[in-house]
């Protein structure tokens, strides 16, 4: 009569828990939990971690985090990478246990040195952002390079992201290019949005407007709310596609839905302008106002502007004055110009050609032409 050895039996029960849990099942997971608890007790490492999963997910069982704490630990401790870069994520985010940046490294790196590439893209990650260690941007390079070769797309966006700006590394368009173009192809939406950005920019690579769409338009499918706005942007000028106002609105409403403030800014300009819908001041304040309240300088302008003229509200000075106050504070020179003219015309405030003055030279010193004109003609009056 043939007996099966203790590790028999947990590889046994191993394979049939694996078995019902690719079933993919609420009845396939509760069998695998019960499959991989009898192999798990018997110490298999690789049970223990798929009960470890299970009780980290919920998956057949209630989720507790306690529990998965427990088996990854035990799971861990006998060498296994996949736990070991399990437990650097419990301690990392404080899940069955208090965070602690120190034992997420310590566990990071203990499955990074075996090679698993999620964990070398976690280390890099602590590196990049000091967590649990000092701040090191040339270690951050190493380990997102290390998974980035493994085809780790979120190691190789990163990477891209370094080399663009030079953290760690010389500065190199080409090298982000080559990593974003990497992460883009394994449908990272950040990675084709920045991909996009290189195209249109013409850095690291030939300027190509058609390729800008195209990788805009994959991450802008994706939800990438600036990606979204940059397809508006291209449809609205022409770049790289027939322009095209009505497709501007659509993408810039989709972004400025999400809460984007340059695509409200920009819907706010489309409705003052009558571009691909019927002039409308009313919606003009409204997506400016939108996008003034997240503090985009130039939709702060704009609303100020919409408010001296009256137009799409009722005419109102002091809110004119406030908004252009909040533009100016971010050095707009527009602004700084706008409110030297309220000063010079005593709009909601005392008129005061001095002060005035002193803002028109603000914005001249900002490269506003009007504002250096309207100092000489303030200047030459002996203000």
């Amino acid at each position: 009569m043939l007996t099966l050895s203790l590790s028999a039996v947990a590889n046994t029960a191993y394979e049939q828990g694996l078995y019902y849990y690719n079933l993919d099942t609420d009845d396939g997971y509760r069998q695998a939990f019960t499959y991989f608890s009898q192999a798990a007790e018997q110490g298999d490492s690789k049970a223990q971690l798929e009960l470890g999963y299970m009780y980290d997910m919920g998956y057949g069982v209630n989720q507790d985090y306690n529990k998965a704490l427990e088996w990854y630990t035990k799971s861990a401790e006998q060498g296994n990478a996949g736990a070991q870069y399990n437990l650097g994520v419990m301690f990392k985010n404080g899940q069955g246990t208090p965070v602690d940046y120190h034992k997420a490294v310590q566990w990071y790196r203990k499955s990074a040195n075996q090679g698993y590439a999620s964990a070398q893209y976690n280390l890099g990650v602590m590196y990049e952002k000091g967590y649990g260690v000092h701040q090191d941007y040339n270690k951050a390079i190493e380990w997102y390079t290390k998974s980035a070769n493994q085809e780790d797309a979120n190691a190789q966006y990163n990477l891209g992201v370094m080399y663009d700006n030079g953290y760690g590394v010389h500065q190199d368009y080409y090298q982000a290019v080559q990593w974003y173009a990497k992460a883009a192809n394994q449908g990272i939406a950040d990675a084709q949005y920045n991909l996009g950005v290189m195209y249109y920019e013409g850095e690291g690579i030939q300027r190509d407007y058609q390729k800008a769409i195209e990788w805009y338009t994959k991450a802008a499918n994706q939800g990438h709310v600036e990606a979204q706005n940059n397809l508006g942007f291209m449809y609205g000028n022409g770049y790289g596609v027939s322009q095209d106002y009505q497709k501007a609105i659509e993408w810039y409403i989709m972004a400025g839905s999400q809460g984007d403030y340059a695509a409200q800014y920009n819907l706010g300009l489309m409705y003052y302008e009558g571009h691909g819908v019927h002039q409308d001041y009313h919606q003009a304040v409204h997506w400016y106002k939108q996008s003034a309240n997240q503090g985009h300088a130039n939709a702060q302008v704009n609303l100020g502007n919409m408010y001296e003229k009256g137009y799409g509200v009722r005419q109102d000075y002091k809110q004119a004055f406030n908004w252009y106050a909040k533009a100016a504070a971010q050095n707009n020179a527009t602004a700084q110009y706008n409110i030297g003219n309220m000063h010079s015309n005593g709009w909601s405030v005392r008129q005061n050609k001095t002060t005035a003055k002193d803002w028109y030279g603000k914005a001249c010193d900002n490269g506003y032409q009007k504002g250096c004109d309207k100092y000489r003609e303030l200047n030459q009056q002996g203000y």
